[in-house]
């Protein structure tokens, strides 16, 4: 600590697609911390990358505050390196980060704990060429680990399933084919570690495209969100009650983003989990917690604490 005050690391930036957004969030947390309580370093990561930090670097700080989205970032990658420094760090760990990255991996440990999820097909090996729906038409086609809808397409006919198979090749060695699932997405924030508590669920309604794509989620006016989601009471509660449910399963801590799609008939299907979600004050998760009485400084406030109590807790355990 300096002067009484915890000296916290903000990282943004990074090698993924996601880097312009990364820094956006990483810029709006330095901001939101209150400065007679924090002395705030940022540090931005190159887009081209490496970045080198030693173990004395890193011990010079009381917390990190990862604002990496994506790979190389929230793929547990970072986190195993802050892990091995012996630092307190804000979100998921290792484990969880890894997890929630590959939507594959994801989808089986959340059918594994009774969470419903879209059913998919796993590809391998970069062929399009030959690939098939077992879903019918339309059907999503997506990279397994990445995010904001980098890669994905909505495939409409089979003439079209080969090129959008080989785009998200283009983006990971690892493709889902997912059926598509008509609905209202709804998103819910996550914050905690042991007791961990959801907010109240919003909706997304995209106005820049006809899906919730890269441009509706970061264009201005790309979006609406409606807090609360347009839903019945019990189907926000049911959403609220797997939100926390995905959480737990996927083995994660702090803070994280849980996204769904309600259908018609109001069956309530879990699509994602982001462990680093958009991080600006006007992000999907800070408004969804504002929503629920927790504004953006003191939602900052309990990410840092809550990396401080899992740090002392595990010193604790005999390794």
């Amino acid at each position: 600590m300096s002067g009484g005050r915890l000296r916290v690391a903000v990282l943004m930036g990074g090698r993924s697609s996601e880097h312009e957004v990364s820094l956006s969030s990483g810029r709006s947390v330095v901001e939101g911390l209150d400065p007679e309580r924090y002395e705030v370093t940022p540090i931005e990561i190159p887009r081209e990358g490496p970045w080198l930090i030693t173990r004395e670097e890193a011990a010079a700080y009381d917390v990190v505050f990862p604002v990496l989205h994506g790979p190389f970032g929230e793929d547990g990658t970072v986190q195993g390196l802050l892990e091995l420094a012996d630092v307190a760090y804000v979100g998921a760990g290792v484990a969880g980060s890894a997890l929630a990255m590959d939507k594959d991996l994801f989808k089986a440990v959340m059918r594994d704990n009774g969470v419903p999820v879209a059913r998919s097909l796993t590809l391998r090996g970069g062929a399009g060429g030959t690939a098939e729906s077992p879903f019918g038409f339309p059907v999503v086609v997506k990279p397994a680990r990445l995010g904001s809808s980098v890669g994905i397409s909505i495939v409409r006919t089979p003439d079209d399933l080969g090129a959008a198979v080989e785009l998200a090749f283009a983006h990971d060695e690892k493709v889902l084919v997912e059926e598509f699932l008509e609905g209202v997405e709804v998103e819910c924030s996550v914050l905690g570690n042991e007791e961990p508590v959801a907010s109240v669920p919003g909706e997304i309604v995209p106005l820049a495209s006809d899906w919730y794509d890269y441009e509706a989620k970061y264009a201005e006016g790309g979006m609406e969100l409606v807090v609360p989601a347009r839903i019945p009471t019990e189907t926000a509660a049911q959403v609220q009650k797997l939100a926390v449910a995905a959480f737990v399963a996927a083995d994660c801590e702090g803070m994280a983003r849980v996204d769904f799609f309600v259908a018609p008939d109001g069956a309530v299907t879990v699509n994602e989990l982001n462990t680093i979600p958009g991080f600006t004050s006007t992000s999907v998760y800070a408004k969804l917690f504002e929503a629920s009485g927790v504004p953006y400084g003191e939602l900052l406030d309990r990410l840092v604490a809550l990396a401080v109590e899992r740090r002392e807790r595990r010193r604790a355990l005999r390794f």
